[in-house]
């Protein structure tokens, strides 16, 4: 899709949506550049009118690379003329899109173009049939719903498929995804819907998507957030880090909890590190960098670590891989780690 792999071990892609209205190209061009800027690898935009196509076309002008996905709801019309004019995936709910002959229509205009085709399922969308065997949008039901929609398309011998399964409900969603990777080998996209804003949002789209991640199900995520887009790159990229995903961890920080045991200011010294590591852009160094508040346990704890400083009264030791190097003093603690990790970068030749 475009220049970015889904499935078949290639790494975990990091989706987001523009909020802009589609038809207005200049804000969506801003918008997504932003995206594009912070490390997005798919964008989706609303495609709710033929006229907020043609707003590919402008994309692609400005010289856009990101792979644009257009997300369609019930005008297969509209699909079709989204594979025209160069759109790089198409999003439909093949239910939502009239009969048989139109699903074809969309089947033959995307294999012709090469053109991935998302399947979008989620809670609202379910079909009257399966709704009605299962009561309510329980996990079961979501997963044949996503396997109806599946066998449509090969119905019409298009396999270049890729999975949503969604729900707003955390467990639903996690158990609707392992039922659906059990049962075929298509990529997943993962995500919670509507998770909301702010702290709320992020702590459900980490259980839900992580949850996944570490069962190794999973191939490209969206962090849905009522929030600027951009806030969703951010917290899918901490998702990422947290569970150590290789070639997308980036820089992992331990520090300890503190206790009575701690006699340096260790809670604002993370705080100054984490946002001196972002204002020099050193959060994508592959480095793990511990600050722990005692040397009783510090190195031992942390021997894993690439570099870090365990605390004492108004100083702190330096050490690499549980080895001590020196002794600093308190107040040049940010400074001297901040040295270890640009050595580390340049000795390894990292980005």
């Amino acid at each position: 899709m475009g220049q970015c792999r889904i499935g078949a071990r290639a790494p975990i892609a990091i989706q987001s949506m523009t909020n802009t209205p589609t038809v207005d190209a200049a804000r969506t061009l801003e918008q997504v550049r932003r995206l594009e800027r912070v490390g997005c690898d798919v964008v989706r935009l609303s495609v709710p009118t033929e006229e907020a196509a043609y707003t590919v076309w402008k994309l692609k002008e400005a010289g856009i690379n990101i792979p644009i996905v257009a997300d369609i709801h019930f005008d297969y019309r509209i699909a079709l003329r989204c594979a025209e004019l160069g759109f790089d995936k198409i999003r439909i709910n093949p239910g939502n899109i009239g009969d048989e002959d139109r699903i074809k229509a969309v089947c033959d205009a995307c294999r012709e173009r090469h053109i991935p085709i998302r399947v979008g399922v989620n809670a609202g969308s379910l079909e009257k049939h399966i709704l009605k065997k299962y009561g309510s949008p329980t996990p079961e039901a979501l997963c044949e719903s996503a396997l109806y929609h599946i066998a449509l398309l090969e119905k019409f011998g298009f396999y270049d498929t890729v999975i949503s399964i969604k729900a707003s409900t955390v467990k639903d969603m996690i158990d609707a995804n392992r039922l659906i990777a059990a049962k075929c080998e298509y990529p997943l996209h993962l995500g919670v819907t509507e998770a909301g804003g702010g702290e709320r949002g992020l702590l459900k789209s980490t259980a839900g998507i992580g949850a996944l991640l570490c069962d190794g199900i999973g191939d490209t995520i969206r962090v849905s957030l009522t929030d600027d887009p951009i806030h969703e790159i951010a917290a899918a990229r901490k998702i990422l880090q947290a569970l150590g995903i290789e070639g997308q961890s980036g820089m992992d920080i331990v520090s300890c909890p503190t206790c009575a045991r701690t006699e340096i200011d260790l809670i604002p010294l993370v705080k100054r590190f984490e946002a001196a590591v972002a204002a020099e852009g050193l959060d994508s160094v592959p480095v793990k960098v511990a600050l722990m508040g005692c040397v009783v346990n510090g190195p031992g704890e942390a021997r894993e670590a690439d570099v870090g400083i365990a605390g004492g009264r108004g100083e702190a030791v330096l050490f690499r891989h549980g080895e001590i190097v020196e002794k600093i003093p308190e107040r040049d603690i940010v400074d001297r780690l901040l040295r270890e990790v640009r050595a580390i970068k340049e000795q390894k030749g990292y980005e």
